[in-house]
């Protein structure tokens, strides 16, 4: 039974962890289906997590806070689309930019803000569920964060193989040229994609300074956005498949911080990068799948081509 309990633990710490990332990933697999690739989710991540802490340190509500971080990504997110899709930027070199410009905006404005706390969200109450013994152990670590992940996981999956708007933006990714065709806007969609992507990874950026570390230290991140960028490959551009990638990281990173309370004698320096280098060896995993297999959008596999 304890080593159930403690399976269990590290499930549920793994997946609030994987939360932020999930919505990042998310985001990314919708941009990278419409053909664009997006390295500035980093920086968009930071500037959400900047302005949803703000919003929710000055008004108190958690809710505001999200939805000033989807709305400050969304902005940042702009400027990617604005590069790649008006002047004609390459999509890599645009979104170096974005990560570079989020970074440098979420830590000015954030100044005032380092060292404060705040509340953030309250589980919500499921009654006589919330006391069974495992369930209610489970649903009492769904802050609403991780539901609205969850619901966002299963909505973007429908959105994408269910609707035709979906089958609009994954033809755009296969080949624009085709789908203009057939009477696509190919740059609307594009534009509709970036920031949607944008949005995703605010939302994620939020949720990891709102509901998860509850403060805000500059590039808090850690990475998470590029991260996100990795695993999207890892999930073979499928949205079904975002969640256990992202529950990947979210996992080993708590398994970690379990094994420092356990005094492993293992410096924690290393052991906090345990996570990145699981989900490295991973990613390689899944590159040589996608180029052997195929899965990578055609367009941006061609985008890809050309750098190599």
């Amino acid at each position: 039974m304890e080593i159930l309990e403690i399976v269990l633990a590290i499930f549920l710490s793994g997946l609030r962890a994987a939360t932020p990332l999930l919505y990042v990933l998310l985001g990314e697999t919708v941009t990278e289906r419409a053909g664009i690739a997006n390295l500035g989710v980093e920086g968009q991540m930071l500037s959400g997590a900047c302005a949803g802490f703000a919003v929710t340190a000055v008004t108190g509500n958690p809710w505001l806070g999200l939805v000033a971080g989807a709305f400050a990504a969304t902005l940042l997110s702009c400027v990617h689309a604005f590069l790649c899709l008006v002047v004609g930027a390459n999509m890599f070199a645009a979104g170096v930019a974005v990560w570079v410009l989020g970074g440098g905006l979420s830590a000015f404005f954030g100044i005032p803000f380092v060292g404060k706390r705040i509340d953030g969200f309250i589980p919500p109450d499921f009654g006589a569920l919330g006391q069974l013994p495992l369930l209610g152990t489970l649903l009492r670590t769904l802050t609403p964060t991780v539901l609205l992940g969850l619901a966002l996981w299963a909505a973007t999956g429908w959105f994408l193989y269910r609707t035709r708007s979906g089958l609009r933006l994954r033809a755009v990714g296969e080949s624009a040229d085709s789908a203009a065709t057939m009477g696509v806007a190919v740059k609307r969609v594009k534009w509709l994609a970036i920031l949607a992507g944008g949005a995703f990874s605010g939302l994620g950026g939020a949720a990891l300074s709102v509901d998860q570390v509850r403060n805000w230290i500059e590039w808090m991140t850690a990475g998470r956005g590029l991260v996100a960028v990795g695993l999207v490959i890892v999930a073979r551009w499928n949205p079904w498949l975002a969640l256990p990638a992202a529950l990947l990281f979210g996992v080993v990173e708590a398994l970690t911080l379990r094994m420092q309370t356990w005094g492993v004698p293992i410096s924690s320096y290393l052991l906090s990068t345990f996570p990145y280098l699981v989900c490295l060896a991973v990613l390689v995993w899944g590159y040589v799948r996608a180029r052997t297999r195929g899965g990578m959008p055609r367009d941006l596999a061609q985008a890809f081509a050309r750098t190599e």
